[in-house]
C-alpha cells in the first residue's frame, strides 16, 4: 500500500507540472529543452558525420561525430579536431585536401589519412585556393597573396600590396636648386652619372619581385586568384569615419562604467566607396575596372520626385560594391556580381582578365530594394552563383518572376533559362558533382515548410527527396549517396538523422537532445492558418487555441522579430521561449495569434517590399486584420486584445498603440525601435531610404512622433548594453512621454543584457511582467 501512494502520488506530480508550466523553467531556454546540434558536416572520407551539440548542458558545445555501427554519437577526442574541421567543398576531385587551422597550412590525404602540417609561421595563412594543376595551392599571408608547389615546395610570392603611398626620395628634383646644382658643377652630375651606372648594373643581376601596388589608407579585401594563377583580382574600399555610437556598460568588475564604441547611425554620409582591379601577374601590371556604362547606373531614385530639392538633381554615377569573382574551373571564363549601395540594383557580370573590361549578363532593378533568398546583401554574405561542368554555363537566382527562382545563362550562345518557376521560393542549391542536376530546397509545398528535391537539368524534371512538413537542412556525404540531415517541426526541436539519398528514404535518428523536463509536457501544434488583409493578401499565422472550458475570449497577438524573418512556419522556431509561453498562455484561457506580417520571410517580393519608405504601415494592418481574424471568426471579445514583442516586434507594438490607440488594450514592447534615424546603416538605409534624402519615411515610420497618442496600458522593457537596437532609444521615447505628462506606460531596465538576452533570471522579469500585464488589463486580475 505504502508503494502505491508513492507511486500515485509520483503520478499526480507529473500530472501537475505537465499541465501547469512555470516561467522559471520554460524561460531558461535550451537549459529546459534541451541543447540541438548544429553546423552538421560530413568528414572528407564519407564516413563521419560531424556536429556541434551539448547534450549535457555544459558551457558551451563541443565536437561529437558519428558513423555506422556507432549506438549513439562519440565525443571527438581533441586528436582528431582538426580532421574534423577539414572541408573538402571545392576540392572533392583532388586525393589531397588542403586547409588552415589556426593560422597553419595542412594537407590530408584521402587515401592514406594522412594529416600533416605543411607550412607554419607566425603570420596567419589564410583564404586557401586550389590551382588547375594539383601541385599548386594559394594562400594568402599578410595580406599577400603566395603560390606554392607542394611537390618541390617552391614558394612564390604573387602579390606584393603595401599600405600607404610610394614615397619619392626624388620628389624635389624639379624644384630651382636641384636644376641650378646641374647647371655649375660638374660634380654633382658625375655622381649622378655614377649611381645610375650602379643601379643599372644592379636591376641585371637582380631577383624580381612582383612589383609594390600601394593601396594607400583604404582597405584591401576580396583578393583571389584565378585557378592558372596568372591574374589577381582585388577591390579598394573607402569606408568612412562616421561617428560611433557609444553604449556605456554599469555592471563591471572594477565597478567603474565602462565606455564601449559601437555602430553608427544610418546616414547617407556613410555609403562606402569601392573601386575593383586586375593585377595581371606576368605582365606585372594592374588595370582598374571601369563600371560607368552599366545600366541604370546614373538613374535617381524615383522618391527623389517627392522633393524640391532632390527631383532636378542632376544624375550622378551611383556608388557600387564588387563580388570577388567566381571561376569555371579552368580559369579561362570568369563572373561577378555588383549591386548599387542604394540598394536598388543588382547586375551579374563577366569579366575579361585580359583587357580588364566588363561585359552585363543579367541586370536587376527594385525601386524598393533588392533582396531574396540566394540573392547577395549588401555585404554579399550569401548567394547563389557558380558554373555547372561545361564551364561555359552560369547558374544563379533572381526574382525576377517576383518570387527567388534558379536560372541559367549560356556565356556563349546568350541564352538565359528558368529552371524554376511558381508561387515559391527555392531557399538553397547545391550543385551535384557528380551529375548535372541540381539539389535543391524550396517552399513548394507550403511556405512554412523546407522540402528537399533532386532538379534535373537538362530536362528539368524536379524529383522530391524530402517533403514531409517541417524543415530539413541537408549535408550531402562526398559521394552523394547519403544525406546527413537536421531537421525539426513544430513542436520538435531539431535532431540528426542520416539517410540514402533517394525520394522519402527512412530517416535514421542520431541525436536525442530533449531533456526529461521538456518530454513531461504535450506541447501544442499550433495550426498555420491564413486571413485577408486588408488588401486581399493572405497573410499567414501560427494560431494557439486554448481547450474550449478555459477559454477566457482574451487574445494576445505576438510579432516576431527582425521584419524580414519568418515565424508562422512548420518546423522548430528560434524564438523557443515565447513558442513555450504561448503554450503557458493557451493552458490559461488565451488565444494567441503570431503572424507572418508584410515583410516576413518566405513570401516573395511583393510581401517582402510591402513596408519599403512606411515601417508601421502595412506590417502593422496586418496585426489589425488579425485581430480582426480573431473577433470575427474566433468570438475574441476585441475590448480584451494584447500585443506584444521584441526588436522589430516591440516597434510594431510602438507603431499599434501609439498610431492605433484604443486598439489594443495593453502592449509589451520589449527592445524596440523608437527612432530609425537612429538604427543602422544596412538594416535601415534598405527600407527608409536615408534620413538626409528621405525624412518623411522616417518621421511616419518612427514611434517617437506619435508619443502623444498614448493611451492604452504601455509596458517597455529594454536592455541598458544593447548594442544592435541601444538603450537610448527607449530613453528618447521615455523623455518624450515625460514631457507629454503620459502616465500609462512603465519600464523595466536591465543592467547586464544586450540585444538578445542571456540571462534566465533576466528572462523571468521580463515575461512574468508581460504575464502581469495582460493578466491585469485584459482579465482585470489584481
Amino acid at each position: 500500500m505504502k508503494y502505491f501512494l508513492t507511486s500515485l502520488f509520483f503520478i499526480s506530480s507529473t500530472i501537475l507540472f505537465s499541465q501547469n508550466l512555470q516561467l522559471e523553467e520554460i524561460m531558461k531556454g535550451n537549459g529546459f529543452v534541451g541543447n540541438q546540434p548544429s553546423n552538421i558536416h560530413w568528414s572528407v572520407d564519407g564516413k563521419s558525420i560531424f556536429f556541434d551539440w551539448n547534450p549535457k548542458n555544459e558551457l558551451g558545445d563541443k565536437a561529437y561525430y558519428w558513423q555506422n555501427g556507432l549506438k549513439e554519437p562519440k565525443l571527438l577526442p581533441t586528436s582528431e579536431y582538426n580532421f574534423a574541421e577539414i572541408q573538402f567543398h571545392g576540392q572533392e576531385q583532388f586525393d589531397i585536401v588542403y586547409y588552415s587551422n589556426q593560422g597553419v597550412l595542412f594537407a590530408y590525404n584521402k587515401k592514406s589519412k594522412e594529416n600533416k602540417i605543411i607550412y607554419q609561421t607566425s603570420a596567419s595563412v589564410n583564404s586557401i585556393q586550389r590551382s588547375n594543376n594539383p601541385n599548386i595551392i594559394f594562400f594568402q599571408q599578410n595580406r599577400n597573396l603566395f603560390q606554392l608547389n607542394v611537390t618541390n615546395f617552391q614558394l612564390k610570392q604573387v602579390t606584393n600590396f603595401k599600405m600607404g603611398s610610394k614615397n619619392s626620395d626624388n620628389k624635389n628634383n624639379d624644384s630651382y636648386l636641384n636644376t641650378q646644382q646641374k647647371e655649375l658643377f660638374k660634380f654633382i652630375n658625375e655622381e649622378n652619372d655614377k649611381s645610375e651606372w650602379n643601379q643599372n648594373r644592379s636591376e641585371e643581376y637582380e631577383i624580381k619581385f612582383p612589383s609594390e601596388i600601394f593601396f594607400g589608407s583604404n582597405t584591401l579585401e576580396a583578393v583571389k586568384v584565378n585557378p592558372n594563377g596568372k591574374f589577381v583580382t582585388y577591390r579598394l574600399s573607402e569606408y568612412s569615419n562616421s561617428k560611433e555610437t557609444k553604449v556605456e556598460n554599469f555592471i563591471t568588475k572594477d565597478g567603474f562604467t565602462k565606455n564601449v564604441s559601437a555602430r553608427e547611425k544610418v546616414s547617407i554620409n556613410n555609403i562606402s566607396k569601392h573601386k575593383m582591379y586586375v593585377y595581371d601577374v606576368e605582365k606585372d601590371e594592374v588595370k582598374p575596372l571601369s563600371f560607368s556604362q552599366l545600366t541604370g547606373i546614373k538613374t535617381t531614385p524615383k522618391y527623389y520626385q517627392e522633393y524640391n530639392d532632390l527631383k532636378n538633381a542632376d544624375p550622378i554615377e551611383k556608388a557600387i560594391t564588387m563580388q570577388a569573382p567566381i571561376y569555371n574551373a579552368n580559369g579561362s571564363l570568369a563572373v561577378f556580381e555588383a549591386r548599387s549601395l542604394d540598394n536598388k540594383d543588382r547586375w551579374i557580370l563577366q569579366l575579361n582578365l585580359e583587357k580588364a573590361t566588363i561585359t552585363e549578363i543579367d541586370y536587376q532593378h527594385d525601386e524598393a530594394w533588392i533582396g531574396g533568398p540566394g540573392i547577395p546583401g549588401y555585404n554579399f554574405t550569401s548567394g547563389t552563383l557558380g558554373f555547372l561542368a561545361d564551364n561555359k554555363t552560369i547558374y544563379f537566382q533572381s526574382e525576377a518572376s517576383g518570387y527567388s527562382h534558379l536560372y541559367t545563362f549560356n556565356l556563349e550562345t546568350k541564352k538565359k533559362t528558368q529552371l524554376t518557376s511558381g508561387n515559391w521560393e527555392v531557399r538553397d542549391v547545391t550543385l551535384s558533382k557528380l551529375s548535372n542536376a541540381f539539389y535543391i530546397t524550396t517552399t513548394e509545398t507550403h511556405p512554412g515548410n523546407r522540402s528537399f528535391y533532386k532538379l534535373d537539368i537538362s530536362s528539368g524534371k524536379k524529383t522530391p527527396i524530402l517533403t514531409n512538413d517541417g524543415a530539413y537542412e541537408i549535408e550531402l556525404s562526398p559521394d552523394e549517396t547519403q544525406l546527413a540531415i537536421r531537421y525539426s517541426y513544430i513542436n520538435k526541436p531539431w535532431e540528426v538523422y542520416v539517410a540514402e539519398n533517394k525520394p522519402n528514404p527512412t530517416l535514421k535518428q542520431i541525436t536525442y537532445s530533449t531533456t526529461e523536463a521538456f518530454k513531461q509536457y504535450n506541447w501544442k501544434t499550433p495550426e498555420v492558418v491564413t486571413f485577408k488583409a486588408t488588401d486581399g493578401t493572405n497573410v499567414y499565422a501560427r494560431l494557439y487555441q486554448p481547450k474550449s472550458e478555459s477559454k477566457n475570449r482574451a487574445a494576445i497577438i505576438f510579432v516576431h522579430g527582425a521584419g524580414y524573418l519568418q515565424n508562422a512556419h512548420n518546423y522548430w522556431s528560434t524564438y523557443h521561449r515565447e513558442y513555450m509561453f504561448h503554450n503557458l498562455l493557451s493552458d490559461l484561457g488565451y488565444t494567441v495569434l503570431d503572424i507572418d506580417y508584410r515583410a516576413s520571410d518566405g513570401y516573395g517580393r511583393d510581401f517582402r517590399t510591402g513596408i519599403y519608405r512606411h515601417m508601421g504601415g502595412k506590417d502593422l494592418s496586418d496585426q489589425l486584420d488579425g485581430k480582426k481574424f480573431l473577433v470575427e471568426k474566433l468570438g475574441i471579445d476585441k475590448n480584451k486584445v494584447g500585443i506584444y514583442g521584441g526588436s522589430y516586434g516591440g516597434f510594431i507594438t510602438l507603431m499599434a498603440l501609439l498610431t492605433k490607440p484604443g486598439e489594443f488594450k495593453a502592449g509589451a514592447a520589449l527592445r524596440s525601435v523608437t527612432d530609425w534615424a537612429h538604427y543602422n546603416q544596412g538594416y535601415t538605409a534598405n527600407i527608409l531610404n536615408f534620413p538626409e534624402t528621405d525624412p518623411e519615411a522616417y518621421k511616419k515610420s518612427s514611434p517617437i512622433y506619435f508619443a502623444e497618442n498614448l493611451k492604452d496600458k504601455l509596458l517597455m522593457l529594454h536592455g541598458m548594453v544593447d548594442d544592435n537596437v541601444q538603450f537610448q532609444d527607449v530613453v528618447r521615447l521615455t523623455q518624450r512621454f515625460i514631457e507629454l505628462g503620459k502616465k500609462d506606460w512603465d519600464l523595466a531596465v536591465y543592467p547586464v543584457e544586450a540585444h538578445g538576452f542571456q540571462k534566465t533570471y533576466s528572462w523571468v522579469d521580463e515575461y512574468r511582467r508581460i504575464l502581469d500585464l495582460f493578466n491585469k488589463n485584459l482579465l482585470g486580475k489584481k
